[in-house]
């Protein structure tokens, strides 16, 4: 097992890169979703009904790969399921019909819900062992390969083809499965020390004990916490959804931005986000969890609503780089929180629900626009996060017993 602090560095390596390719793979999908679109002549409806297999092939292998580590391991679960998401990005361009693009991408789905608990799972154990709360910097490299890889196919778009920019994403998704992979492979997953003598302080005083037990088996009690943690993923998954979504229809439609402007809006806010993430650790180390969670779910819900309510362009877009910067450490927190009381079974739990949150927020949101308007209806992202911020600070001794 990887012991010394190279082998653990080398892992933290690793695993980073696996975080990046995901986002980098989901990323180009999804920046030519337009062209499949006119390819397979979907209606907006048939094309929302062929995107749903995305999630639900997601959804439900993200309960099964919980089981799959637990039988085959973290990181050989990893691999499999980055190879699987290299292969199956290039297969929507290949369909021509709402249907068939539906069925594949079930597939593709099934290979991203996959990796994410797999890859979760590790960086759990990798956490553990460090003894930092390094997880906000795995999901950094996720939202920057998400950022490089939608910037890439923004700029190829114009150039080459659905066909030929997928299946470049399937090379490229190989490669760099084939590099890392086999490190990956070669380390098998840390377990934490045993505990020094008692007179060792802790580090963060709200956090859990720096010497765990392996994760406690899925009692009651243990279920209920992890859902509860879950909980706080799916209330922030919602308002990165619904900001993905509708920020840019709310500030062109409800403050007169231009669709250039507009656009601003959702770019800012992923920014924010990413720089959150990136400093999560240290905030972490500074703060602990509780009281990330707490300020970062205030934080947000205060910057939601500024961005909800604001009279002004650029005081909506402020509001929303202070909503990203809230919402950024919220996530893996939660996962992390999860996956230590119940090892790859909490971090699928915590994953699935929030997964379900960033798919029900932009429907939701919509609904309530009908009902009342679009402002009115982004209040419900404040709402929530203040919902994870109260449950983070309930929960702030669960982790310890």
């Amino acid at each position: 097992m990887p012991g010394t602090r190279s082998d653990l560095t080398r892992l933290r390596i690793t695993l980073t890169a696996f975080f990046a390719l995901d986002g980098f793979i989901f990323a180009g999908w999804v920046v030519r979703i337009p062209a499949i679109k006119e390819q397979t002549g979907a209606s907006a409806s048939s094309l929302g009904l062929a995107l749903l297999g995305v999630s639900a092939g997601a959804v439900i292998t993200m309960m099964l790969t919980g089981r799959l580590c637990h039988r085959y391991g973290n990181h050989q679960v990893t691999v499999v399921c980055a190879v699987l998401l290299s292969l199956s990005v290039s297969l929507p361009p290949l369909t021509h019909s709402p249907l068939t693009l539906g069925l594949v991408l079930l597939v593709f789905g099934a290979a991203y819900g996959g990796i994410n608990v797999a890859f979760n799972s590790a960086a759990v154990d990798l956490v553990r062992a460090m003894r930092r709360p390094i997880m906000p910097s795995f999901h950094a490299a996720f939202s920057l390969g998400g950022m490089v890889g939608a910037g890439l196919g923004g700029l190829v778009a114009g150039v080459l083809t659905p066909t030929q920019h997928l299946f470049g994403l399937t090379l490229i998704g190989l490669l760099v499965t084939a590099l890392v992979g086999r490190s990956l492979l070669r380390l098998q997953p840390p377990i934490p020390a045993s505990p020094p003598a008692p007179a060792t302080p802790p580090t963060l005083p709200d956090d859990p004990p720096k010497h765990e037990p392996t994760p406690r088996r899925l009692t009651p009690r243990t279920r209920g916490l992890v859902f509860t943690f879950g909980l706080i993923a799916l209330c922030t998954a919602f308002g990165e959804g619904a900001l993905a979504d509708w920020s840019a229809l709310h500030l062109e439609q409800d403050l007169d931005a231009t669709a250039g402007a507009a656009a601003i809006g959702y770019s800012c806010f992923a920014l924010a986000m990413t720089a959150g993430r990136l400093s999560g650790t240290r905030l972490l180390e500074r703060l602990g969890r509780t009281r990330t969670l707490v300020s970062g779910g205030t934080t947000a819900a205060a910057g939601m609503l500024l961005g909800a309510l604001a009279p002004t362009l650029w005081a909506a877009v402020l509001g929303f780089v202070i909503t990203g910067l809230g919402l950024a450490n919220l996530f893996p927190v939660a996962v992390e929180r999860a996956g230590t009381l119940a090892g790859p079974d909490g971090v699928a739990i915590a994953s699935t629900l929030g997964y379900g949150g960033m798919l029900l927020g932009p429907p939701a949101i919509g609904f309530m626009a009908d009902w009342y308007s679009l402002p009115a209806a982004l209040t419900s992202v404040a709402v929530l996060a203040a919902v994870a911020a109260l449950t983070g600070f309930l929960t702030r001794h669960a982790a310890e017993g």
